[in-house]
């Protein structure tokens, strides 16, 4: 019974120990997918506002080519944010996406007959959704992001996190252009 006790409690511990180490690993590889998950889910809200955009500059060909082509070119230089990009990656986006919609208005502003069109009213509003969709899907990122980096940071866990090379991801920040809604 002594040998057992001898032998066995060790060998309890390191099966304990693996199995912990299993356990953390795949519970870090499983929230680091939701990560990712979450920022794809932003990529598909940001790919469909885009979407509405195009629309907006098919309306607004009709009252100026010049203004169609600038917004065409803003849209051209944009990148493509996917389930791998980072926040700067989208906040670049973000940044591109406010000068297309600053254009439209500008040509709304100048062009009534635009702004009472009714392809540019209910694209303006699909816009508008898509916005609302992407702060939601911004929040719900920062949450995943939250508890994947509590298990990153928090002992005993943070040990299992820098042996296998995970570390802290980053959270999307709060701009002063982001902290107000739409203005159009």
């Amino acid at each position: 019974m002594d040998k057992l006790l001898s032998y066995g409690l060790p060998i309890l511990v390191v099966v304990l120990i693996v199995l912990y180490l299993i356990s953390t690993y795949n519970r870090l590889i499983s929230q680091r997918e939701f990560v990712k998950n979450a920022m794809g889910n932003i990529a598909t809200q940001i790919e469909s506002r885009w979407d509405a955009v195009k629309n907006l500059i098919d309306a607004t060909k009709k009252y100026s080519e010049h203004e169609a082509g600038l917004l065409s070119d803003i849209t051209a230089k944009r990148s493509r944010v996917s389930s791998t990009s980072s926040p700067q990656d989208v906040t670049s986006d973000d940044n591109l996406f406010e000068q297309a919609v600053g254009r439209i208005n500008v040509v709304a502003e100048n062009y009534p007959q635009l702004k009472a069109d009714q392809v540019y009213i209910r694209t303006m509003e699909a816009v508008d959704k898509y916005e609302n969709n992407v702060r939601t899907s911004r929040m719900i990122f920062n949450d995943t992001v939250t508890k994947f980096n509590r298990n990153v940071l928090q002992f005993p866990s943070s040990i299992v996190a820098r042996l296998f090379g995970f570390g802290e991801m980053e959270y999307f920040k709060n701009s002063d252009t982001k902290s107000d809604m739409p203005s159009w």
